[in-house]
């Protein structure tokens, strides 16, 4: 489990033009399970209405059982974890569910996980800020 912070990405940009006032902006603070299985954040419900996110569409996503459900998208977010922050999509979860740190959000935020501690880390080869991999293609 580690803390995520959530925050409604229009709001902030609204803000920063002047149209409402910083302290206006929808920010919220969860804990959340970081899943090495999952691909994307996922988020409950709960967190997506208190931050006014819209719903983009639907996808269907399997679970770790097997079985496939249909959950909302929803765009407009920037997260942060360990003082690390990007933009960021999230499926929504039902009412009550433990929030989702998938493979996107830890890779774009150069996160690890280090599995004897069972910690979330900042990459010890980029210490300082995220470091992404870009490859050429021949």
């Amino acid at each position: 489990m580690t803390k995520l912070k959530l925050q409604n990405t229009v709001d902030f940009g609204n803000a920063s033009r002047g149209l409402i006032a910083f302290d206006e902006v929808r920010v919220l603070e969860i804990e959340a399970l970081v899943d090495t299985g999952a691909t994307m954040l996922a988020i409950p419900v709960e967190a997506a209405a208190a931050l006014g996110l819209p719903e983009k569409e639907r996808k269907k996503v399997k679970l770790a059982d097997g079985s496939v459900l249909e959950l909302a998208r929803v765009t407009e977010l920037t997260i942060e974890i360990l003082g690390r922050s990007m933009a960021c999509d999230a499926l929504v979860l039902p009412t009550g569910a433990t929030a989702l740190i998938g493979q996107i959000p830890l890779e774009g935020l150069d996160l690890v996980v280090d599995p004897k501690s069972r910690e979330v880390r900042v990459n010890p080869a980029s210490p300082d800020t995220p470091m992404m991999d870009l490859l050429r293609a021949s």
